[in-house]
């Protein structure tokens, strides 16, 4: 879905992927390290965050919940950085 929203083939991964990783993990089939999914939202021009988000955001049963979900993550990020910085 993201690889074809921005117009780009499965070869357009060649120095990040191979076609049939890509095929593999748009099918379901296999997930991406943190360095991998960093290769590929490069370029996609995408921050890797998106991405996950994305993949919640299809499971989510309306974009109430999804909303819900991301305030969630921000408050709990908030929360992160706070008692970090104590």
């Amino acid at each position: 879905m993201a690889r074809m929203s921005k117009g780009l083939i499965q070869e357009d991964f060649a120095i990040t992927s191979s076609t049939n990783f890509i095929s593999l993990l748009e099918n379901g089939k296999t997930s991406p390290t943190l360095q991998k999914l960093e290769a590929i939202c490069s370029t996609l021009d995408t921050h890797p965050l998106t991405l996950v988000a994305l993949a919640y955001a299809l499971e989510s049963e309306s974009s109430t919940e999804f909303d819900q979900l991301l305030q969630r993550v921000a408050d709990e990020v908030r929360d992160l950085i706070s008692f970090q910085a104590r």
